[in-house]
């Protein structure tokens, strides 16, 4: 396994123990990493808050400035409630690099993280174990 995948393993069994118990929202799983070591990592809370990433930025402070990000889903571009996106708050905590395993597949959502960081000049990558991850957004792919 390379490092990427070692990493987004982690973000995968994040997601995992918690799908099913986030209300509306997918259980997402996020990993923070810097020099080889982990900094913050987090996955959506019982009834869908706090967001994977918002945890993750918490536990790693200013240590996120130049660090990878590794989500089990595409960051959310923006939020119902008017709060800031987790794409926005990775693009302010400076992050190098986002990789993502699976896109939105809310057609009000897709692409607009992704879109939203690459604008912020974060290097976005897709599909790191997608296979492996897509199962986690079965139940949340059918609401849709």
């Amino acid at each position: 396994m390379t490092e990427d995948e070692i990493h987004m393993r982690r973000a995968i069994d994040l997601a995992a123990g918690n799908v099913g118990a986030t209300g509306e929202n997918p259980s997402v799983g996020c990993v923070l990493v810097k020099a080889g070591v982990v900094i913050g990592e987090g996955m959506t809370a019982t009834g869908g808050r706090p967001h994977a990433e918002e945890q993750a930025l918490a536990q790693a402070g200013g240590a996120a400035r130049g660090a990878t990000a590794y989500v089990t889903l595409e960051p959310c571009g923006a939020r119902s409630s008017g709060a800031a996106s987790c794409s926005e708050l990775l693009a302010r905590a400076q992050v190098a690099r986002v990789v993502v395993a699976c896109e939105d597949a809310s057609p009000f959502a897709s692409g607009r993280g992704a879109e939203r960081l690459r604008a912020a000049g974060v290097a976005v990558e897709v599909g790191l174990m997608q296979a492996d991850a897509a199962s986690l957004y079965d139940h949340y792919r059918h609401k849709r």
